[in-house]
């Protein structure tokens, strides 16, 4: 007999309440549904990314070691996500299931790739450095080597032209890529991002565009003393 996707789920979630706290599963599994079972692979929907982030934080391996319980070792979990809409009585968006997925593969939830535009020559090999970037090269080194958690978050680089910033900008991009490559790292100018807000404005997509950007880990800037004066598109950035 061949399980819907909805009792595979409910079986799922009798074993993941005997292995957490009542209000934690109350918070972070009730709210998920199931959408179908194909191939071995249960697709579930989460209600936003903020709820994607925090499972792959916080809850993978119970996940994984229910999914392997109940479906066996071919089982798959694969995930949607559900982006708020801020208009009223409209639908919502889902991202396409190929865009966001975890076979349990690899440890992590599968994201879509973006394209980073890093330059691939400028690194930290290829980096001279001297007595007036040496505390922003060790910045960067220590933000590559740990994205988002150190105390250069923001990092802001700054200095006369010709020291180095976008060779040093692109530095830390390229090695976060490179350790991690699963990492989304977006490099773009202040003018290209102001570029996209005046098109999102006119052509009604701004949704599109902030729903874009929640995909990004780690975002680039060059050039940003160009924001200013620029408040509306602060706004959007900050």
């Amino acid at each position: 007999m061949i399980e819907s996707h909805v009792s595979i789920w409910d079986s799922c979630l009798t074993i993941i309440l005997n292995n957490v706290p009542e209000k934690s599963f109350n918070t972070w599994f009730k709210p998920i549904k199931a959408i179908k079972f194909e191939n071995n692979i249960l697709t579930i929907q989460v209600p936003n990314r903020f709820f994607y982030d925090w499972i792959e934080e916080h809850y993978l391996g119970i996940l994984k070691k229910t999914i392997y319980q109940v479906l066996g070792p071919k089982g798959q979990l694969e995930y949607k996500i559900v982006l708020d809409n801020s208009k009223p009585n409209t639908s919502k968006t889902e991202f396409n299931s190929k865009d966001i997925k975890n076979p349990f593969v690899i440890p992590g939830l599968k994201k879509t790739k973006i394209q980073s535009n890093l330059i691939t020559k400028y690194t930290f090999d290829s980096y001279v450095e001297g007595d007036c970037n040496r505390l922003g090269r060790s910045a960067g080194l220590s933000i590559s080597a740990k994205p988002g958690g150190t105390a250069f978050n923001p990092l802001v680089l700054y200095g006369d032209v010709g020291l180095g910033k976008t060779h040093l900008a692109h530095a830390i991009g390229n090695e976060i890529k490179e350790n991690f490559p699963d990492h989304n790292v977006l490099y773009l100018t202040t003018e290209s991002f102001t570029t996209q807000i005046v098109s999102a404005i006119k052509n009604g997509t701004m949704e599109d565009l902030v729903n874009f950007y929640q995909l990004i880990d780690t975002l680039i800037v060059d050039d940003i003393q160009f924001l200013s004066g620029r408040e509306k598109t602060q706004d959007i950035f900050f």
